[in-house]
């Protein structure tokens, strides 16, 4: 196998900095985020405050990894200044912008910031994705729509740094400019303010021309109604890239990207460790498909559409859409309490349970903003001197842990 001599970065996602922590401990090269404008999940809440930028530059400098800012949404003219005030603002806490509008690359270049084009570009070839690179962007996030073979080709000859996506959810518009949210409910997803219809299921109704005012039998005289099956029609499987993360790797991408910023903190941390250990395992030589099986198995256990390989090895592509409208996680995540203390000296956490109840040999994860997430099989617990079996509603308990913090939020796992 012909490798580039460094690893492909880990790019992994936050929403939150419990997100952002997340990332870090599951060893991301690099993590992406954004603030309340500008960007493809503006709508959602999965955004930082500016007030919360600084804390998230310094953990990821302090852990080696590189902060990256969206600002990949189509801009409307009353919006370039602020715009420009954004880039100004916050560039010294990130190490690149994201962006996909050409005046953003401008005010980016005119405030000396390095940018990266967003996927929302469409850049599928390598003289586009050089062009690029001549207007000053260091790296180019490739459509969606590119095979394998021609991520490679586009590697080869454009001489800019590319990064593609590997893991979680496709849009059936691919590489966006999806107009379907906005025809629907008058919100872009272009904005970043799709409501996702594409992701339900739907009911095909005739049109009757020939109805008669005033019938009586509505079964027999209302225009009939399908589903239309065997799958939601539009909603698109997610991509998951590990079973051939080493033919990813051995193309030159130098970034992986995970796609992910609207979900939670446990899918952060299981696809992050998943590709941080496939990276390591390519560059190692321990690469193999069982290994990519195990690793399957564990990003199944988090949130998560039926998997497919994306258009990486065709277009169209066959079977891309799911027929399942909820989550395919072989896991059930409950939430347990919080963490009401902490004793550091004797690494014991005391948990004050609010829902479900907690059992000794419990697998149970623990969220925080300081913490991200901790996951552990809960030891014996203890209630004062007395060691108990479970503690329900109400009640607390004790057990060793690793550091976590109070105010933390405690779930419990179970398997469906």
């Amino acid at each position: 196998m012909n490798l580039p001599p460094r690893k492909p970065e880990i790019l992994a996602p936050a929403g939150d900095m419990t997100c952002l922590q997340a990332a870090l401990d599951a060893g991301a090269g690099a993590v992406y985020l954004g603030l309340g404008a500008f960007n493809m999940r503006a709508r959602s809440s999965a955004n930082f405050s500016a007030e919360e930028l600084p804390e998230a530059s310094r953990r990821c400098r302090e852990a080696g990894a590189r902060l990256y800012l969206t600002l990949n949404s189509i801009l409307f003219e009353g919006e370039l200044a602020g715009v420009e005030r954004t880039v100004r603002d916050t560039r010294r806490f990130v190490d690149a912008f994201i962006v996909s509008d050409l005046a953003a690359m401008r005010i980016c270049r005119e405030c000396g910031a390095a940018f990266h084009v967003s996927t929302q570009m469409s850049c599928s070839n390598s003289v586009a994705a050089a062009a690029l690179r001549e207007m000053g962007a260091s790296r180019v996030v490739l459509a969606r729509e590119c095979t394998l073979a021609e991520v490679a080709e586009i590697v080869r000859k454009s001489g800019i740094e590319v990064e593609t996506f590997v893991h979680g959810a496709q849009c059936v518009a691919v590489s966006g400019r999806c107009f379907l949210s906005h025809h629907a409910y008058g919100k872009s997803a272009n904005r970043g303010e799709c409501r996702q219809p594409c992701r339900r299921e739907f009911l095909v109704t005739a049109v009757d021309r020939y109805g008669r005012p005033g019938a009586v039998d509505a079964g027999r005289d209302s225009p009939p109604e399908f589903s239309v099956g065997p799958h939601t029609v539009m909603s698109a499987k997610d991509l998951c890239s590990l079973p051939f993360i080493d033919k990813l790797a051995e193309a030159g991408i130098a970034s992986f990207k995970i796609e992910g910023r609207a979900r939670n903190p446990e899918y952060v941390r299981a696809t992050t460790l998943a590709y941080r250990r496939a990276v390591d395992a390519v560059y190692d030589g321990s690469f193999c498909a069982a290994l990519a099986e195990e690793l399957q198995r564990d990003v199944s256990r988090v949130f998560h559409r039926e998997f497919s390989s994306g258009l990486f090895h065709g277009r169209p592509g066959a079977d891309q859409f799911t027929d399942k409208e909820d989550s395919a996680s072989a896991v059930v995540k409950r939430h347990v309490g919080i963490v009401a203390d902490y004793f550091v000296k004797a690494g014991i956490a005391q948990v004050q349970v609010q829902d479900a109840a907690l059992r000794t040999g419990d697998t149970i994860q623990i969220h925080g903003a300081s913490t991200g997430v901790v996951e552990l099989k809960v030891p014996p617990l203890r209630r004062d001197d007395l060691e108990i079996a479970s503690a329900g509603r109400g009640e607390w308990a004790t057990f060793t842990c690793p550091r976590v913090r109070r105010g933390d939020k405690v779930f419990k796992l179970d398997e469906r």
